[in-house]
Formats: structure tokens, sequence, C-alpha cells
């Protein structure tokens, strides 16, 4: 499996929840858009909807706690969704979209906790998509109760077919220890009814905006393409469990990305990302802000095109803030959620690691949806209540370099029976235990000043000719199936050769990073002492959900990095049109 954290958002990632509420101002500051607009409807009472659902629960519970198999639990879970999207790439306009959709997901579960239609069988892969359908847009309740009756009755035949091929396995198959583990946990009801949110967007200034943002990257003739993406999510759920829990609640996000790309003469892509998030319309970012940034994609796009290949190396290297958390992400926290420690499909590298050093001791790390914000910026990995309706938690997983605990959902394990509220996903898949937002701290930090240095006095040591500095990092994946090696791979955008006789810096370019999380995690000698954020998506077996990753810059004494692939494809022969002076003079 290929877990994945990028800048650039899927759209069909959009779908997930995201952030905390905010209050939402109406005008913004002057040099911003004043066309997003949106409403939070403070609650009275439960919405009706809520007592539709809870009505046909209770007769379903009736009804299919009697039936052969019994049900011994069910859900009804209706997500809202009005999204906006607009799309522009290089001076034009590509699209530009509103949809409003509403969909119904039934989970009913037959058997028992300890044992019942979602067990795993054996070394089979499970299906990770979510039974559910689209449902009707109006609050016609008496038609609502008709959805949700038929595809109650659905999933209950499914879920008994489930549990027939279930009980026959267990006859022919060895159960290990963490597959010995009860199937679903118990845990108390919730209630929560918060703000009802609405959103309206005018979609013209944002038009205008990214053909604007479009045709600056254009001005670069090394750039050969340019996309700049605006989306909006107004998200209402509304969840209802046999079990008493009964949770409705709205939130809002506001997300603009900016991608580049460009072709180095020996043909490697060069790609440069970059985004921004928002709860509050007042908080989008002014044009002038954009355009910056759209500069130093340029200058940095321009710079790697000419920066040299660098052959494969294993050494010191400094990871700034935002590499540092992608690492951590990849590294250790996908290897962090409680459902890999009871499949017998995953590599389990932390399964019995509890209480024992894995990092070094100036290291702690948590996992905290509950922080909306960190030093004054959005964290995007905020939520209420997880997707399984149990309220987020700020999860303790290494104590000063020891573990402690692993991210649960609501599928427990042995010596952990309870979630801690990370059960997440996309619409349409099943919910598992997910990192939200993963925050490192440590007791050994230096300025970045001194880490640099330290840096160096490495490489002396060493006795190497270079270092390597990893200021940006695209994303990465990591390998946790037993059947594949237990090796992660981080994507940097902007390396620098660091060298210990004072020579500048060089950029140079064609390196991955790699390694195996065991050993890399203990060659952490320092960190920085300025926190940096990286905002972004990450996609593993329950679709693609927001997170986000909080690190200082970290010193590894020996770091490996492999050549990145490449194309064989050459740069276009011609420059692009408004950069030929040849085509300029026919025009003229």
């Amino acid at each position: 499996m290929k877990p994945t954290l990028t800048h650039r958002s899927l759209i069909a990632a959009l779908a997930v929840l995201l952030a905390a509420l905010a209050a939402f101002a109406k005008d913004g500051a002057e040099g911003r858009t004043k066309d997003q607009h949106s409403k939070v409807s403070e609650p009275t009472e439960a919405p009706a909807i809520l007592a539709t659902m809870q009505s046909e629960l209770d007769r379903s519970m009736a009804g299919y706690s009697k039936a052969d198999p019994p049900v011994y639990f069910i859900s009804y879970t209706i997500a809202d969704r009005e999204y906006a999207e607009v799309s522009g790439s290089n001076g034009a306009l590509l699209s530009s979209t509103e949809n409003h959709a509403r969909w119904l997901e039934v989970q009913t579960r037959v058997g028992s906790i300890k044992q019942d239609n979602t067990h795993k069988l054996g070394d089979r892969q499970p299906s990770w998509t979510s039974p559910g359908t689209a449902t009707i847009l109006a609050d016609d309740l008496p038609v609502l109760s008709r959805e949700i009756w038929r595809e109650t009755d659905k999933q209950y035949r499914a879920a008994s077919q489930a549990l027939i091929k279930v009980k026959t396995s267990q006859q022919v198959q060895v159960q290990t220890a963490e597959g010995a583990a009860p199937d679903f946990s118990a845990e108390a009801p919730r209630t929560y009814t918060g703000p009802h949110v609405e959103m309206r967007v005018d979609r013209a200034p944002w038009e205008a905006r990214v053909r604007k943002y479009t045709t600056a990257f254009s001005q670069s003739p090394a750039v050969l393409n340019s996309i700049v993406t605006f989306t909006a999510l107004a998200a209402n759920q509304y969840e209802v469990t046999s079990e008493g829990s009964k949770i409705a609640f709205g939130q809002i996000h506001y997300r603009l990305e900016l991608y580049v790309q460009s072709k180095a003469p020996d043909g490697m892509d060069i790609n440069r990302y970059n985004n921004f998030d928002w709860l509050a319309p007042k908080d989008a970012p002014d044009d002038k802000t954009v355009l910056e940034h759209i500069q130093t994609m340029i200058q940095e796009t321009e710079a790697l095109d000419k920066a040299p290949l660098v052959d494969p190396y294993a050494g010191p290297a400094l990871l700034t803030g935002r590499a540092a958390a992608v690492f951590f992400h990849e590294v250790f926290g996908h290897r962090s959620e409680g459902f890999r420690q009871k499949d017998i499909n995953e590599g389990q590298t932390f399964t019995s690691k509890i209480g024992e050093q894995i990092l070094p001791a100036f290291l702690s790390i948590k996992d905290d949806p509950t922080e909306s914000v960190f030093g004054g910026q959005m964290l995007l990995g905020n939520y209420l209540y997880d997707d399984e309706g149990v309220k987020a938690e700020s999860v303790q997983l290494v104590d000063h370099g020891v573990l402690k605990t692993f991210l649960m959902s609501r599928s427990p394990l042995v010596d952990i029976p309870h979630s801690n509220g990370h059960g997440r996903r996309q619409l349409g898949f099943v919910p598992v235990a997910r990192q939200g937002n993963l925050i490192v701290s440590s007791t050994n930090a230096v300025t970045n000043e001194q880490l640099r240095a330290k840096l160096i006095e490495l490489v002396k040591a060493q006795g190497k000719p270079f270092g390597l500095l990893i200021d940006d990092i695209a994303g990465g994946f990591t390998f946790t199936g037993r059947g594949q090696p237990q090796a992660f791979q981080v994507l940097p955008l902007v390396v620098y050769k660091v060298f210990p006789d004072g020579r500048p810096d060089e950029l140079v370019r064609g390196v991955d990073i790699v390694g195996t999380p065991l050993v890399s995690l203990t060659k952490i000698v320092a960190t920085g002492d300025k926190p940096e954020i990286f905002n972004g998506y990450c996609g593993a077996e329950s679709g693609s959900v927001p997170v986000s990753a909080v690190a200082p810059a970290i010193l590894i004494s020996e770091m490996e990095v492999q050549k990145k692939q490449t194309s064989t494809d050459r740069p276009p022969i011609l420059p692009p049109p408004t950069h030929d002076p040849e085509s300029q003079g026919q025009k003229q």
C-alpha cells in the first residue's frame, strides 16, 4: 500500500470533512475578494432530519435485532456537501462549477462485538469501499425515511452473507494474537448539535483571479504548464447510532492551489506546488501575497531547470521543518495507525514495541486533531468528531522516545479496547485509524544556524565531500505491507549541497530520500527550534483525508538518497509562442 501526502488534493478528497468551525465575516479586508459568503446558524434544537433518522433507526433496531442473524449495531450517516471549484491554466479558464449532493451511509453489524460480519478473513484483502448511496437533497422527511429503509434492508442482507463466510473461515484458519481482538469497540454515546453552515460563492471574481495567476506563471519561458484551482466546501453531517449517539455539525473550508510544471534539458520533470487554506472569507490571501508566491515558484523552477543532478549518496542531511514534518508523517505516522497492528498482512513495525525506545529520548510525538491553529497558521487535520461519531482526542504517541500507544478507530486491539477518535475516511470508504495533526516536539533544540553548523561538523567527521540540505518536499509514500520491503520514499523538491570548506550551497536535483523506519528514526541527532507546518492530503486505505504535520528541522547523521525517476522526453523544440522572437516578429 502506498499512503501519500501531497500539496495538491485530489478533487474527490475535497468531499472529506475539513477543519474546525470559525466565525465568518462577510466583508474582506481591502485587497481581498468579497465574493465568498458563508452563514453559520447557531442551533436552537436538534434538526428535523436527525429526528427522522432516529425514528427510522428505532424501527430498524426493533425489527432486525430479532432477525436471524440478529443485528447488534446500526448507524445512519447523511453527509450534505455544497462544493464550488474554479480552475484555470496558462491564462485561461478550465472549469467553473458548483454542485450540491447528499450521501447516505448505513452500517449494519450482525453477530457480536467479539466477531461480526466485518471480521478480516486471513490474508484476504478487505474491501475498503463503504456501502452507501446518493440520496434526496430536499428535506422531504417521508421520502428520506423510505430511502433509509431501502438501504438498511440492502445492507442487512449483505452483512448476513458476510457473517456466514466469516464463520466458515474460522474453521480452517489460524488466528493471530491481535486477530483475536474484538471486531468492534463499545463506546459511550455522544450527543452534539453544532452550527448548520451554508455557503455561497460568486465564482466570477475567482475566474478572473485564476486567469491572472496563471498568466503570471506564463511570463517565464521555463514554464510549460500552470494550473491554479480555487475550491470551497460547506459540509453538514448528521449521524445517529443504535448506541444512542446523535451528532450534527457543519464545517467550511476554502483552498487555493498553485501548480507549475517545467522540464529540464535532460528530460526530468520539474514540479513546484503551493497552497493556501482558510476558514473565514476575510482570511483569503490577497493578490499581492499570491503573486509574490508565484514569483518565488518561478525563480525556483528556473533555477532547478539549470541545477546539476546528484548521484546516489549516503551521509549527513538536514531537513527543514516542512520537510521534516513529511518525514515523520511517512516514516512514523502510518506505522502508528492501530488497524495495521492487527492485520497479518502488515509489517507491524511497532506492534510489540509499546513501552520501548523507538526514537531518541529528546523527541516526543502526539496527534491532536482538536488543535485548529499552530503558530497562527491553520491546521488542516483539525476535526470535532471522527467519521465513526467518536469525539476527537489528543493522543501522546511517543513520550521522550518511548512508544506509548497507537491511533485508534473502533477496531480495537487486545490491549487497547477503545477508539481515541481517529477513525477517518473519504466519503465512500470504510473508516480506519488515520492521522490528523501529527505534532513533533524536541528537548534538544538549537537554532537553525547552529543546526547547520552541526551538519558541517558531521560532514567533516565522516569525511564526506558534502552534506545535503532538504528544503522542500512534494510528499512521499511508505510501504507497510508484510510482502514488501518495510521502506519509505520521500520526494524532495528543493535540495542543496552544503560544503564543509565554506563554498556557497549548490542547488541540485534528481534525488529521492529512501530508507527503513527503525534505522532512520534512530539517526536523528538534533533538531531546530522553529516548528513548521505541512498541510496536505493523505491517501491510504480509507481514501484521501486532510492532514497536518508539524515538526522542527532535524539533523540526521546518515540518510540515503537515490536517483529520482525521470522522463526521457526532451523539452519542447520551440519556446512558448509568447517567448519566441520569430513568432513575435511575424505577429508585428
